[in-house]
């Protein structure tokens, strides 16, 4: 299912994957955040994602123009867990909003892991 905005001139519509791509790169952006995680489904092993998959890590789901957004994340070790996780949220509502017009709901930050992170 795709976000759909109406004005005078008619529909825009925006696929998922373009506001999971929006949100991946914003969350990357944030202090603290070593990757994006997925999960596998096949051994449950949760893999660190590379820059051009990191919207993998982003799950969005649009109900009747609730815009839900679940992001897989692993955390920079010896940062505050709760911290980092807020500024995601803030930062990827924000960035989501701003480049689709679509209002968020919810996001939800899952913990993927913690990790030592050299830049």
């Amino acid at each position: 299912m795709s976000g759909k905005i109406v004005n005078n001139y008619g529909n825009i519509y925006i696929d998922t994957e373009v506001i999971a791509k929006i949100a991946s790169q914003s969350a990357i952006e944030c202090y603290g955040l070593v990757g994006m995680g997925y999960k596998s489904k096949v051994d449950g092993l949760v893999e660190l994602l590379k820059r051009e998959h990191i919207s993998k890590g982003v799950q969005v789901q649009i109900d009747e123009q609730e815009l839900n957004i679940e992001l897989f994340v692993i955390i920079q070790y010896g940062t505050k867990i709760s911290v980092v996780a807020d500024n995601i949220i803030n930062r990827v509502k924000y960035s989501v909003e701003k480049f689709t017009g679509l209002k968020v709901n919810r996001i939800d930050i899952n913990v993927q892991g913690v990790r030592v992170h050299n830049r």
